[in-house]
Formats: structure tokens, sequence, C-alpha cells
């Protein structure tokens, strides 16, 4: 616990960092490549990334790294659960971890009012709702989104990691079949 909750605090001043700096993508690329960190490894660390999740990591291997599709998304769905177990399973102590300073309640906050509006789908349909609401490739609709409002709502730790997974298979198809057809291209 002492070492997962400092490494969610850093993916999460990351994805803040994402928010402020739209080429943010590109220089966690660049700098993850500058340590030696082979292509795959960057796909999967990329996929983890609040924010980028899947949606930006596809996009990285197919484009930046001339993955086949099918490597690309594997990777980037691999890389983008990796993390959710342990928000479902943390979030509590994340949350309460967080509101020990004043900016970290800010921000618990302004998570949870900005999800608690985005899941209004997932209150109506329960999981099938939080499926749809994490398979749509839209910014704030991803599986860390889907983890928090899964929390917020009380949805069980299964349900929700099995509906947050076939999201992720949803949203890696989707931003799949982007690239393939050119509408969605990314280069380093």
């Amino acid at each position: 616990m002492k070492k997962i909750v400092p490494l969610m605090l850093l993916a999460l001043v990351l994805a803040t960092s994402l928010r402020a700096n739209p080429g943010f993508r590109e220089d966690t690329v660049n700098w993850l490549k500058a340590r030696g960190i082979s292509p795959e490894g960057i796909v999967v660390i990329i996929s983890m990334l609040p924010v980028i999740e899947l949606r930006g990591a596809i996009p990285v291997g197919i484009f930046g790294f001339g993955f086949t599709w099918q490597k690309a998304a594997l990777l980037s769905v691999f890389g983008n659960m990796l993390p959710i177990p342990l928000v479902l399973l943390f979030w509590e102590s994340i949350v309460l971890l967080l509101r020990r300073t004043k900016r970290g309640a800010r921000f618990v906050d302004w998570l949870y009012y900005r999800t608690k509006g985005r899941s209004k789908v997932i209150e109506k349909y329960e999981e099938i709702g939080l499926m749809l609401f994490v398979g749509i490739p839209l910014p704030g609709t991803g599986a860390w989104t889907g983890a928090f409002a899964a929390n917020i709502i009380g949805l069980r730790f299964w349900k929700s990691l099995l509906f947050i997974f076939l999201g992720v298979l949803l949203a890696a198809a989707a931003v799949t079949i982007l690239c393939q057809t050119g509408v969605l291209v990314f280069q380093i």
C-alpha cells in the first residue's frame, strides 16, 4: 500500500500535466525513450496514464513505433487495465490521503463532481452503462473515470472490473478502427 499510493498520485500528477500541456504525449514518449524503455514498454506505460489511456497509446504504437494494430491494441488494453483493480480497491484510501491537504481536497471534490456529472448513464444502466461509458473513446470517459464512477456509485468490485474491461475492449476497437481508417493520426 505504501508503494501503490505514491504511484497512483504520480499518475494523477502526470494526468494534470497533460491538461496543461497539449504536447504531453509526445514529451512523455521522448522522455521514456531517453531512459531506454522499449517501445512496447512505452505503449503500456502511456496506456496506464489517466486521461491518455489507450486512446493515446494505440496511435503511438501504430504510428510512432510501426506496430501492427493487433500488437498496439493488445499492449494498450493490458496497460490500460493494470491500474484499474488498484483504483477500485484503494480509492477510499487515496481519497483520505488526498483530503489531508487543501489542494488535495479541492482536487477530490473537483474529480467527484466532474465524474458524478458525467456518470448519469452509469447510474441509470449500472454495469452496462459503465461498459458504454468506458467504451466511448472521448476525453473523460476512460477506464480511470469509469473506476472512479463505479466507486462513487457503489458498484461491486468484480462486476465493475469486468464491465470496465469490456468497455476498454470497445474503446480499443474504436480507436484502432479510427487509426486504420486514417481518421486518427499521430506521429512522434
